[in-house]
């Protein structure tokens, strides 16, 4: 029920028909909900370019560099999160003022991706057999996230998960899954993450996800004694950190992803899996943030 609907007129989005981009929480001025209009999935586009192309080591092609705008053939069809702060207002000319988008993720829902271009993920790790074990439940594919240098804080996270709890819960979703990502194409400089997730945070045969033969990489890079965990955990990425703690579970071999400058890892997570504490914290209905 919070998504985007075809109620809108033709200039705004169609989406995945989830609903009308209500609220889905607050936290001080920074609000969470669904992107609403084109534009403010441009302006999410922005961040995305900002974030991958100028911080990070993703490579953009000719049409890329010109828009500055990160974006493919899924964003027209996914609910696009966002993290907006009411106490920083993008002034435009001629035009409404808006609090400027500081955080994001991007939402496939199983039937939407069935309508049109089928899951992101599936280009690098093997989906197929995993939806076929479980083809009575229905899947989201979280994607794309990134969050403004100045707001990766706990405020802005635990307002996306606010969001991503909110939607799970509204859309009927029963399981999660995505990449996630190491900067990086070596997998030999992260052999110590690689082979902690490898070894201690695999899936379960139910679960299980492989990497495309044609593309995947060994995680299993150094034997189960040899993998300290303390120090495997200090350099993990925070993004797949805290997935870990929900109580996600890793999918088997990795995939370098050369244009965006990153090892990916195939992240599964069934909604009976999350933790209670982070049930209780966030509310059964997803209340905790709601105004």
């Amino acid at each position: 029920m919070f998504g985007l609907s075809n109620a809108y007129p033709a200039r705004r989005l169609r989406g995945s028909e989830t609903g009308d981009g209500a609220s889905l929480g607050y936290l001080g001025a920074l609000e969470v909900r669904l992107a609403r209009t084109a534009g403010e999935v441009r302006a999410v586009q922005a961040l995305r370019y900002r974030v991958f192309y100028g911080e990070m080591q993703a490579t953009a092609d000719p049409r890329t560099l010109l828009r500055r705008r990160d974006a493919d053939a899924f964003d027209r069809y996914c609910d696009h999160l966002l993290v907006l702060d009411h106490d920083d207002v993008e002034i435009r000319p001629f035009r409404r003022a808006r609090p400027c988008i500081v955080g994001t993720y991007r939402l496939l829902r199983q039937k939407v991706a069935e309508r049109h271009r089928g899951f992101y993920t599936a280009g690098e790790f093997s989906i197929e057999p995993l939806l076929a074990r479980h083809a009575g439940l229905e899947f989201l594919e979280l994607g794309r996230s990134c969050v403004m240098k100045a707001y990766r804080s706990k405020r802005t996270v635990e307002l996306l998960w606010q969001g991503i709890w909110a939607y799970v819960l509204n859309n009927g979703v029963d399981a999660m899954i995505g990449c996630a990502s190491f900067e990086g194409t070596d997998p030999n400089t992260l052999a110590l993450p690689l082979s902690f997730l490898h070894h201690h945070a695999s899936a379960d045969t139910d679960w299980l996800v492989e990497a495309r033969p044609e593309r995947a990489v060994s995680m299993n890079r150094l034997p189960i004694e040899a993998v300290d965990m303390r120090a495997a955990l200090a350099g993990m990425p925070p993004l797949i950190k805290g997935y870990l703690r929900l109580g996600a579970m890793v999918g088997r071999g990795a995939v370098v992803d050369h244009p965006f400058g990153t090892t990916d890892v195939m992240i599964v997570l069934p909604v009976d899996r999350i933790s209670e504490r982070y049930v209780r914290y966030y509310g059964a209905d997803a209340s905790r943030h709601v105004a």
